[in-house]
Parts: structure tokens; C-alpha cells; sequence
């Protein structure tokens, strides 16, 4: 008989939180069987700002999602994001020391924990130690170097850190609900899982993440993530100048944002309208379609600007043939994919996650809830659920075993770090 377990990931958004629930079977085979979401309370640019809030948003969430499995569920794998979230690239080199010069898993473990001696300030932590490559004696672009022989072995690795107060209420906040956090994992780095081909990951691209509070950018090349950034500005800031400048609240706002707005204002003609709610709530106006565009493409204009910076700065301009991916819920803007490869000069896809047909298969027969309004889900518009879908795909790649994070416990010590790395080397190489 077939085993299955259960999977969840929980993405912690600003505008939204989500919590997919997935089974896994012993061949591999990933089914979706719950979806729950919740409008996001209690958090700002990914970072919680108010603890009882947002416990009472993720309740929401995995309760919702936990209606439509027909199961509980008792542990999850958290995504992370927001502006305290940074990256370095590392450095790390040890000898061999087995008699027979053969490289062991210790060895590997060691080498990674010596890229790990840098400057890291007190108030933050590690989150993932990714490896990028190994060297052995010279050697270069290494990927599985268990097994082999020789006398000195390098890697290079990329170290995503977090400041410890976000990561720490943020696991607090899960464990109000009652439920243990197998692992937290770098939103981009899940989402990558979801959305970007190996091919692509090989050939070098840029996965950009649109949240509502920031936008998170990984630049992949050589099957391995090599950089990373977080920037200030998000979907969020576009439905904020919506509501601004057409006097209309901040709900009706982001409505229009997806369903009338395009990502330029030269997509449009003139005598367009739309029609939006007025500030009182009480009547509606209507407004030209074009206005709402001008006020869209500034942004989005200053959005890529800062994406084409972080291309320049990572130092892989010009190296990444597979081009842009843009996911998360602002990725759904009419025209957006055009208007970011005119702007950046290369190819532009939106990411559709790879489990997207089974969950539009599985929402078209359930209700989809965001607040108080429901709807079926399409294949194209599963680019919000891009990190969830993620998030399950990551945790589904992991060797089962007790929650990293129990309630009531600190984040794991440097043997279970090292044991979670030895399973993203394995899962990446």
C-alpha cells in the first residue's frame, strides 16, 4: 500500500496569507487537497507588527484550508520574506581527510561550515546556507563532489540571513495557532521551486517576486541561486497611488488594479472608462481608463528600474539568456511581462506554478474565499499561490522528520542547520 504524508506551507504575506495543503506519496506524486487564505492583518513590509492579529489571520488560513482537506494539520514549512532579509556570498575551504583522500558527507558538512566564519551581525541569523559550487584541488563548477578524490576541497556558497526579532515573532505567531514550523524558507527561493524550469536555472534568470509589501528578486545561473535582494516598493504601492489618485478605497482599488488596469498607459485609448466606488462608499463614479493607467505606470516603471539595478549590481548583467520571471500577485497586471521586457531588454514570462492545472482543477470545484469574496481560480491566475505552491513542493523534497521548530523551542542548532543543508545540497545536485 501506498504511503502518503501530509504537507502544508504557509505563505506569511502582507497583503495575504495563504496555506496550501498537499499529500505526498511515496512515488512522488503531489496532490493538492486544500487551499485556505486569509486577508493579511498584523503585518507590514513582511515583518509583524502586531502578534494578535496576525495569529488570528494564519488561524483563519489554515483553518479555511483545513475545512476543504478534511483534516488538521499540526506543522508547516513558513515562508519568509521582507526588508530584513539580506545575502552574502561566501567562501569556504578545507582539506580531505579520509586515507584515502575520498570526499565523505562529513567532509562536504565541514566545508560548508567553514563558509559560514564571516562577519554576521548579533541581532541576525542564518536562514539558509545555499551551495553554489565545489572545488577540488583546483578544479572548478563542481556540483556533486561526494565520492570523488583529493586533497583539498572549496565551496562557494550563498548565506541568507534575517534579522532574529522578525524570524522569531513570526515563528511565535504559528505557534499561537497551535502548530509546529518544520522549516522557515527564503519566499523566492520556494517560489523558484514552484515556477522556474531547470533549464532555466541552468542558463541563468532572474525570478522576480511581486508581494504587496516588497518585491523579491534571485537571480539563479549554473543550476544554483548566486544572488539575491529584497526591495522597498510592492504591489501594495500601486493600489495606494490607485486610491489616492482616484479617491476610491484602498479594497476597490486593488480590484481595479487586475481587472482594468494595464501596466502602461499607451495600452489604452482615451475614451475608456471604469467604473469605481467613491471614498464615502456610498456611489460610484466613473473615471477615465487611462487616468488609472498613468497613475499604474509610474510605478511600475520604478519597480523594474530597481530591478534592472539589482541585475547591474549582482554582476550578472548580460548572463542571463533565460531572461525574467515575474510571479506573485501584482504579476497578473494586464501587459506587465510587455512592458518589463521593453524596459530590461529581455525575455519576460509570468510564472505559472507547476502544480497550477491540478489547482485550478481542484479551486473550480471548491469555493475560493479572499475576504468576502469568492471565486474560482483559472490556471493563469495560480501565480498568487506561486510561494504556497512552493513551499509544498520544497517541504515534499525533504526527508520526513520531526519539526525543525517545536513549540516552545529555539530555532535548531548548528548539527540540524547542517543536516538541512546536506538536504538542499542533495535536493539542488
Amino acid at each position: 500500500m501506498t504511503e502518503r504524508r501530509i504537507i502544508t506551507g504557509l505563505d506569511i504575506g502582507t497583503t495575504k496569507i495563504c496555506a496550501i495543503i498537499a499529500e505526498v506519496s511515496n512515488d512522488e506524486i503531489l496532490d493538492i487537497i486544500g487551499i485556505g487564505t486569509s486577508p493579511s492583518v498584523g503585518l507590514r513590509k513582511g515583518v509583524v507588527v502586531d502578534i494578535d492579529d496576525t495569529v488570528n489571520s494564519i488561524e483563519t488560513a489554515i483553518m479555511n484550508a483545513e475545512r476543504m482537506a478534511g483534516i488538521e494539520v499540526d506543522s508547516v514549512y513558513v515562508g519568509i520574506a521582507g526588508s530584513h532579509i539580506s545575502s552574502i556570498n561566501s567562501h569556504g575551504v578545507v582539506a580531505i581527510t579520509g586515507e584515502d583522500k575520498e570526499i565523505s558527507q562529513e567532509d562536504i558538512d565541514r566545508v560548508i561550515e567553514a563558509s559560514q566564519i564571516v562577519a554576521i551581525p548579533p541581532e541576525r541569523k542564518i536562514l539558509h546556507v545555499l551551495p553554489r559550487g565545489f572545488v577540488i584541488d583546483g578544479c572548478q563548477n563542481i556540483k556533486h563532489p561526494l565520492g570523488m578524490s583529493g586533497v583539498r576541497l572549496e565551496v562557494e556558497t550563498h548565506i541568507v540571513t534575517g534579522s532574529i526579532t522578525s524570524i522569531e515573532n513570526l515563528i511565535k505567531s504559528v505557534h499561537k495557532v497551535g502548530i509546529d514550523v518544520e522549516d522557515v524558507v527564503l519566499e523566492p527561493l520556494a517560489a523558484s521551486q514552484a515556477v522556474l524550469s531547470n533549464s532555466e536555472k541552468e542558463l541563468g534568470v532572474v525570478l522576480v517576486d511581486i508581494g504587496g509589501g516588497t518585491t523579491d528578486v534571485a537571480i539563479f545561473k549554473d543550476g544554483s541561486i548566486w544572488y539575491t535582494s529584497v526591495l522597498p516598493v510592492g504591489g501594495d504601492h500601486i493600489t495606494s497611488d490607485i486610491a489616492v489618485g482616484l479617491r476610491t478605497p484602498i479594497t476597490t482599488a486593488e480590484e481595479i488594479k487586475i481587472s482594468d488596469g494595464y501596466a502602461s498607459a499607451d495600452m489604452v485609448s482615451e475614451d475608456e472608462e471604469v467604473e469605481v466606488l467613491t471614498t464615502s462608499g456610498q456611489d460610484f463614479k466613473k473615471v477615465s481608463r487611462k487616468l488609472l493607467c498613468e497613475i499604474i505606470e509610474p510605478r511600475v516603471d520604478e519597480m523594474f528600474t530597481l530591478v534592472q539595478q539589482e541585475i547591474k549590481e549582482s554582476g550578472y548583467d548580460g548572463l542571463l539568456p533565460a531572461g525574467i520571471v515575474i510571479t506573485g500577485g501584482a504579476s497578473l497586471m494586464k501587459r506587465l511581462a510587455e512592458l518589463a521586457s521593453d524596459k530590461l531588454e529581455l525575455p519576460v514570462r509570468r510564472g505559472i506554478p507547476k502544480k497550477a492545472d491540478d489547482l485550478a482543477d481542484f479551486a473550480s470545484n471548491n469555493i475560493y474565499k479572499v475576504g468576502k469574496q469568492e471565486a474560482n481560480i483559472s490556471e493563469g491566475s495560480t501565480a498568487i499561490f506561486a510561494t504556497g505552491i512552493g513551499l509544498v513542493c520544497y517541504g515534499s523534497e525533504q526527508e520526513p522528520e520531526q519539526p525543525i521548530i517545536k513549540k516552545g523551542q529555539k530555532k535548531e542548532g548548528m548539527n540540524n542547520l547542517l543536516n538541512r543543508v546536506r538536504g538542499w545540497f542533495e535536493d539542488v545536485f
